[in-house]
């Protein structure tokens, strides 16, 4: 069977849903578990992908477009049309393991600025796809690291949040235009 939330992995003039960025209340809610996966849970993954492509992202969760539900979308491969994108509703990380380790992320809610953010290595993962259907994966790596970095988002959390080299993270917020005061430390 194939994907019910296909999308062309291309840039839009107009993607169908706007990013919010930092300092933007949606960003710091709490999103609320997806009842019933149906076409318009489909619908807004298949906008969230839109957009997420049209910005050069490879992950999005639904409060940064405004959208208070447990939806995220992962594509680490976006040169490869053929490799379809992961789609996590209700996610839940049931496990981490491996070693904690330092790698630079970035966020299209806060466009420009890239900082070393440490997380756990390995986690395993439960969730339902675009059908409805529960499913259950471990992933390392760039994965890894971009689930959890999504999934903080549904929490209102966001990846500035847990750097730990405050000096440079009040150059880089600083750089590109956003305040301090917007971030709320996890360490």
């Amino acid at each position: 069977m194939t994907s019910q939330v296909l999308v062309e992995k291309k840039k839009l003039d107009h993607p169908p849903r706007d990013i919010r960025y930092l300092g933007d209340r949606d960003l710091r809610q709490s999103a609320k578990r997806v009842a019933q996966v149906d076409a318009e849970i489909r619908q807004l993954v298949r906008e969230m992908l839109q957009s997420m492509y049209t910005a050069d992202g490879i992950g999005l969760a639904a409060p940064q477009v405004g959208v208070q539900k447990q939806v995220i979308v992962v594509d680490s491969d976006l040169e490869n049309p053929a490799t379809p994108p992961l789609v996590l509703i209700n996610p839940v990380i049931k496990k981490f393991s491996g070693d904690a380790c330092v790698y630079q992320e970035g966020c299209l809610s806060i466009p420009g600025v890239y900082l070393d953010v440490k997380r756990p290595e390995i986690i395993e993962v439960t969730f339902k796809d675009e059908r409805g259907r529960p499913q259950k994966m471990t992933a390392n790596g760039i994965i890894s690291r971009c689930i959890q970095h999504e999934m903080d988002h549904l929490n209102g959390v966001l990846f500035v949040d847990r750097v730990e080299n405050q000096l440079a993270l009040i150059e880089e917020l600083g750089k590109q235009g956003f305040s301090t005061k917007d971030v709320k430390s996890m360490l």
